[in-house]
C-alpha cells in the first residue's frame, strides 16, 4: 500500500451532501474478484440490477439500467438522448441542479425556458400550470430532491399538472432514491436518473436510470444523431438487453457489484422501513438542534429528510466550524452553494448514515465546536 493510502483515516463520518459512508455489505461486494464485462455470470448480475432498479423506482420500464458515470452522467444522458436542436424545454429551477439542466439543454441548441423559484422554497405547481397554459414543450424537467438547498419538490402534484401537457417528464432524484418514495409509473415520469453515493450507500460512479416506452419512441425517431457517443442509449441498450450482448464500453465491473449489493440492502430492509428510518434520523437531528439555538433553512413541509440545510447563526464563521468538525472530530459537512454560500450548512443523513447514533455523534461534535 502506498504511504498516502496507508495514512487515510478510517473513521471519517461523511455527513455532507454526498458521498455518504458506504454500507459494509457494499464494501464487501466491491472486493469480489473482477469478471469480464461479457462474462455470463456478470450478465446475470446486470439483469438482476435492472430488476432491482425497476422494483425500487416502481416502474415497468424495460429501459432501466445504471449509466456508467456519476449522477451528472445520468443528467447528461437524460438530456442528450431526448432533446434535439429546436426542441422546446422547460426546466423548473430552485437550486444548483435545476440550473445545470438548463445549461445542458442550452448546449444542445434547445429553446429553454427556466421557471425559477426562490432557493430554499419548493416549485409551485400552480405556477407551472399557468406556464403550461400558454406554452407547449417537448420536455419538462425538475429536481425531486434539490441537494443544494434541502428542498423536496412536490412530485405527485407536479406530475398531475404535467400529465396532459404532451411533454416528456424528466426527474432528477440523485438524492431521493433510496430515501424518499419514487413511483415513476404512478407519476407518469418518462426519464429518470439518480446516483449511487447518496441514500444507496454506495461509492460514486454509477447513475441508476430509467426511460418510459414513450421516451424510447422519441429516441428512435430522432431527426439527428445523439451527440454524445458514450451516453448514446441507442447503443447502450444493446449491451444491457437481449440474448446477444454487443460490446459498447468496458463496464465498471466492481462498481456494479457494489450497486447490486446496495440495492439488495435497501430492498431487503424494505422500502417503507428505509424511508421511515431517514425521516426518523431527520427528526432526531431537528430535535437536537433546538437546544443549540439552530434551525433549518427550509420550511417544515418541504424539508428533505436526507439533506438538512441548517441556517448559520449571525456572527459565526461557518467555514471555521466545518474545518473544526473535520479536523478535530473527523466529521465532514457541506457548505452552501451559489446565493446560499456562507448562509447554510448542509448535513447529509443518507443511507447507512441515517441512524440515531450517527446523529448523536454529529450533535455532540457540533455542540463542542460552537461552544
Amino acid at each position: 500500500m502506498t504511504s498516502l493510502l496507508h495514512s487515510l483515516p478510517d473513521d471519517i463520518l461523511l455527513l455532507g451532501p454526498g458521498p455518504s459512508n458506504t454500507h459494509p455489505e457494499v464494501y464487501a461486494a466491491l472486493g469480489k474478484p473482477t469478471l469480464g464485462h461479457l462474462d455470463p455470470v456478470f450478465i446475470e448480475i446486470m439483469d438482476a440490477i435492472k430488476g432491482q432498479i425497476q422494483e425500487l423506482a416502481h416502474t415497468d420500464n424495460e429501459l432501466s439500467i445504471p449509466i456508467s458515470g456519476t449522477g451528472s452522467a445520468g443528467m447528461e444522458a437524460s438530456i442528450v438522448n431526448f432533446v434535439e436542436p429546436g426542441d422546446r424545454v422547460l426546466i423548473l429551477v430552485n437550486g444548483v441542479f435545476g440550473t445545470r439542466m438548463v445549461d445542458v439543454a442550452q448546449r444542445l441548441g434547445a429553446e429553454v425556458d427556466a421557471l425559477e423559484f426562490e432557493w430554499g422554497t419548493p416549485v409551485i405547481p400552480d405556477q407551472v400550470a399557468e406556464q403550461l397554459m400558454s406554452n407547449r414543450y417537448d420536455l419538462i424537467g425538475v429536481v425531486h430532491a434539490e441537494t443544494s438547498t434541502g428542498v423536496r419538490n412536490p412530485l405527485p402534484e407536479l406530475a398531475a399538472v404535467i400529465k396532459d401537457s404532451g411533454a416528456l417528464f424528466l426527474v432528477d432524484s440523485v438524492t431521493g432514491l433510496g430515501g424518499l418514495p419514487v413511483r415513476l409509473d404512478d407519476w407518469g415520469v418518462d426519464i429518470f436518473y439518480s446516483g449511487t453515493q447518496k441514500c444507496l450507500g454506495c461509492p460514486p460512479g454509477l447513475a441508476p436510470f430509467s426511460a418510459s416506452a414513450r421516451a424510447v419512441e422519441k429516441l428512435k425517431n430522432r431527426k439527428t444523431k445523439v451527440p454524445n457517443w458514450y451516453l448514446d442509449l441507442s447503443m447502450l441498450v444493446n449491451y444491457w438487453e437481449g440474448a446477444k450482448r454487443a460490446y459498447h464500453h468496458t463496464a465498471p465491473i466492481n462498481m456494479l457489484y457494489g450497486l447490486h449489493a446496495a440495492l439488495d440492502v435497501v430492498l431487503q430492509e424494505g422500502e417503507e422501513a428505509v424511508v421511515a428510518r431517514h425521516q426518523a434520523a431527520h427528526e432526531h437531528l431537528v430535535a437536537g438542534l433546538d437546544p443549540l439555538g439552530l434551525d433549518l433553512f427550509v420550511e417544515e413541509g418541504y424539508r428533505l429528510p436526507m439533506l438538512n440545510a441548517i441556517t448559520v447563526p449571525e456572527g459565526v464563521d461557518e467555514a471555521a466550524v466545518r474545518k473544526a468538525l473535520r479536523m478535530d472530530h473527523h466529521i465532514e459537512i457541506g457548505a452552501g452553494l451559489g446565493p446560499l454560500a456562507g448562509k447554510i450548512w448542509r448535513i447529509g443523513l443518507m443511507g447507512h448514515n441515517a441512524r440515531p447514533e450517527v446523529v448523536d455523534r454529529f450533535l455532540e461534535a457540533l455542540r463542542k465546536v460552537l461552544s
